[in-house]
């Protein structure tokens, strides 16, 4: 009897073994389509709010059916995506062709001169007709060459097709799950044991409005540093409304890279910025140090209100996380998954977080460090 149970024990973990197996080369086979749902989800998580609210607006006691308030907030979403593409990539291009036609003569007589005697009194092998910022020119026109430009637009362009397919995919199973806001978890609950389908039910619910909460305060807290820093830029700055738009809502983007992305958006938005003055001719009338200074400071202001003001309350509000927290996750993941795994860190962790809080809260460690989301939802 004892070897018939061995026996049923062993055939129990083969078959699910071999379940698990099949699953991973399915979202393997079909990781575009797991993709594209992922995707469609974090998109229906954003415009759920929205979708709340345009349910409250009433005509004549009536409101308006879901299915077009689900059309209304894929619209808005899509709306400020076009939006900023349309403001922010004309300006980007323009810097880089300015960028693209400086000359080492543009630059003649600015503070730089000093750094090539410098640095030839450092590095006299270099001769007296090294030039360092013909040679800064030059690797910049490489960069930014229009030709180089074209010829990753042209390769981009081969794969236009795919995002077109990605893109209306995303969209179309976005209008569904905005419409339906249990429609996701109806999939999953599908899947899962009857005996296990209510925890299920209650860890999806909670993973959805933590990170519906989350990926809402990330797009508040991008457009605050991109405001800050527009502000700045347009008006102390005065490099001009679309040259300051576009530098800002760079950095608004790197932004949402955790920690590396802020310093990577200030060290290329004070090089735009320069390249900007001494290209172009605008920016505030100081010499190039005081303007470079002026810039970071500028940026480095955004950062400090980012640290202090929108970070602690989209995660306190969110996630539910501590910074120490979020810091050695984000180390940890960071490590093993580059830029990439820096991105979906926190979401990754709450709902690492949802799922120890609902079925391993018995564990000690679980039970001090994740606080017990019911007593949370019942103080709200």
């Amino acid at each position: 009897m004892e070897q018939e149970r061995s026996i049923d024990r062993l055939a129990r973990y083969i078959i699910i073994a071999a379940v698990v197996a099949i699953v991973a080369w399915l979202c393997h086979t079909f990781s575009n389509v797991l993709v594209y749902v992922i995707a469609a989800f974090v998109v229906s998580l954003i415009g759920q709010p929205l979708m709340k609210l345009l349910r409250k607006v009433r005509f004549r006691g009536k409101s308006a059916p879901d299915w077009l308030l689900s059309i209304l907030t894929i619209v808005v979403i899509l709306g400020l995506l076009l939006f900023v593409v349309t403001q922010v990539i004309p300006v980007v291009t323009r810097i880089v062709r300015d960028a693209s036609v400086l000359n080492s003569s543009s630059l003649e007589g600015n503070p730089l001169d000093g750094i090539n005697d410098w640095i030839v009194s450092l590095f006299p092998g270099l001769g007296a007709d090294f030039d360092v910022i013909g040679l800064l020119v030059d690797k910049l026109k490489e960069v930014t060459n229009l030709t180089n430009v074209k010829t990753v637009i042209s390769s981009v362009t081969s794969i236009v097709s795919g995002i077109a397919v990605g893109l209306f995919s995303i969209v179309f199973i976005s209008f569904f799950f905005i419409r339906d806001d249990k429609l996701f978890s109806k999939i999953v609950l599908s899947l899962v044991p009857d005996r296990l389908e209510e925890s299920v039910g209650k860890a999806i619910a909670d993973i959805e409005r933590l990170l519906s909460r989350y990926f809402v305060g990330l797009l508040i807290e991008m457009f605050g540093v991109a405001l800050i820093d527009f502000l700045g830029l347009w008006l102390i700055a005065r490099l001009g409304v679309n040259n300051a738009a576009g530098i800002a809502f760079i950095a608004g983007v790197l932004n949402i890279i955790p920690y590396v992305g802020p310093l990577i958006g200030e060290v290329l938005g004070v090089v735009l910025a320069v390249i900007l003055k001494y290209g172009t001719g605008i920016g505030l009338g100081v010499n190039i140090w005081i303007f470079a200074l002026i810039v970071l400071a500028i940026m480095l202001a955004a950062q400090l209100v980012d640290n202090f003001i929108y970070q602690p309350v989209i995660y306190s509000t969110s996630i539910k996380a501590s910074p120490l927290e979020i810091f050695i996750v984000i180390l940890l993941v960071g490590h093993v998954g580059g830029v990439l795994g820096m991105l979906v860190a926190i979401p990754g962790y709450t709902v690492v977080r949802v799922i120890a809080s609902r079925f391993f809260y018995h564990l000690k460690p679980v039970k001090k460090l994740i606080p017990d989301l019911d007593e949370e939802i019942r103080n709200q």
